[in-house]
């Protein structure tokens, strides 16, 4: 009975999502009702495909080299930092030489995956279906693949020498892709964040966020193509599906080199953001709650109201709020709506990461079934912070798509989260299944 009643909810969830998507369409005459309903079976597909012993234990076995690669990641770090990474015991988990190292590692390590043209293979791969079953572009199709495994900067790098003859509606699939997925360095470092020490959580975590990655790729053309349709006559029989190759380096060591540079940037980068926005976060709960709560007596209330779940008028609670409705959709279990909606709330306005660092309190409070549906909700970098990065990053090697991009950044940002989200729900559905 409750999985019967965890599919109609799933359901509704997606056609709410949709619905959303339709309601927001710039031409809803010109939606392809096919590539929609395509879309949807692909990614439903491919989650049931998981289900299956054979495949599900290849899926598997990806993950535990992730898994096993952390390991790798851990001799590196204590090569530097000593035995602060590893004695948990005397140091506790410590974010910077836990977490961060793993990022410069799995840049690296996907740059000379790179360099050796076997990550071309699997996104040329990716991209041939897509392209076949979605009547996708070439340029679009790539992109698309190429998101699923690298970032939402270095994706657009795969089709640059496409990227000025773009259509606004291949850029906003462009751009919606890179919100609605993650990039292999963080990749590892959620994995590392969330399983801690325990090899089993890392391998459990490792192979949903693997999944997550990969079916919300096409849930994330399916809300691009629903809020921008494609009004232009493209020929799709005669697509060209050539990756640029441009900056991988000139040898083995050089590529490493560019990689680890990168990684290093993107690990700063990620340890700023998140010392930044737990201040932030800090100060305006010192606002919401140390003042306006005590001197109003919100904080007893919503104490009372929440069981003792929230025990004050914090940022947390009015998100919790606010998006409690939208992880309810999802199939988040009753009890755990608000402390699912405080997590999808803190990834749009601030990041995954710091959603996910949110997580990891509140992950023994809630039940397994609503843990899996955040865990794949929070799956992608749809925030706001990313429609800069997107603006900088694409615009600065396709400056003649500028206008385009600033147009499409909110855009991107509903595409992205609608297709997490659409990724989220059928991970509900199928729960227990």
């Amino acid at each position: 009975m409750d999985f019967v009643v965890g599919i109609l909810r799933g359901t509704f969830g997606i056609a709410v999502l949709l619905g959303i998507c339709f309601l927001l369409s710039s031409n809803r005459k010109a939606i392809n009702w096919r590539l929609v309903v395509v879309g949807l079976f692909i990614q439903l597909s491919l989650a049931l495909l998981l289900k299956i012993d054979f495949i599900g234990n290849i899926f598997d076995g990806i993950a535990r080299f992730f898994v096993v690669v952390l390991d790798f990641t851990a001799i590196g770090a204590k090569f530097i930092f000593g035995n602060i990474v590893t004695d948990l015991d005397s140091f506790g988990y410590i974010f910077a030489f836990q977490v961060l190292p793993t990022i410069v590692f799995f840049s690296a390590l996907s740059s000379l995956l790179y360099y050796l043209g076997i990550l071309q293979i699997i996104i040329k791969g990716f991209a041939w279906f897509m392209s076949k079953t979605m009547r996708l572009t070439g340029p679009e199709s790539l992109a698309a693949a190429a998101n699923v495994f690298i970032g939402q900067t270095e994706a657009p790098l795969i089709v640059k020498p496409y990227l000025e003859r773009m259509s606004k509606s291949e850029i906003l699939c462009l751009m919606t892709g890179g919100m609605a997925t993650i990039a292999g360095g963080v990749f590892a470092a959620y994995v590392g964040f969330l399983g801690g020490d325990d090899p089993v959580l890392k391998q459990t975590f490792a192979t949903h966020l693997l999944t997550a990655s990969i079916i919300s790729a096409p849930a994330a053309i399916v809300a691009a193509k629903m809020l921008f349709p494609e009004t232009q006559e493209v020929d799709l029989d005669n697509q060209s599906l050539e990756i640029a190759s441009d900056d991988i380096g000139s040898n083995v060591l050089d590529a490493i080199s560019k990689g680890t540079t990168d990684g290093i940037k993107l690990a700063v980068n990620v340890g700023a953001m998140l010392l930044v926005f737990t201040a932030f976060i800090a100060m305006l709960n010192y606002i919401s709650a140390d003042m306006i709560g005590e001197w109003t007596g919100l904080n007893n209330w919503v104490k009372e109201q929440t069981a003792g779940k929230f025990d004050r008028f914090s940022v947390e609670f009015i998100l919790g709020i606010l998006f409690s409705p939208i992880a309810w959709l999802l199939g988040v279990d009753g009890a755990d709506v608000i402390n699912v909606g405080k997590l999808l709330g803190l990834k749009t306005t601030l990041n995954e990461f710091f959603a996910y660092a949110a997580l990891e309190g509140v992950k023994n409070e809630i039940t397994d079934k609503s843990l899996i549906i955040v865990t794949y909700a929070l799956c992608g970098f749809a925030n706001f912070a990313s429609i800069g990065i997107q603006i900088g990053g694409i615009g600065a090697i396709a400056p003649g798509q500028r206008k385009t991009l600033t147009e499409f950044g909110i855009k991107a940002l509903i595409g992205g989260t609608i297709a997490c989200f659409l990724t989220a729900a059928i991970a509900g559905m199928l729960y227990g299944l």
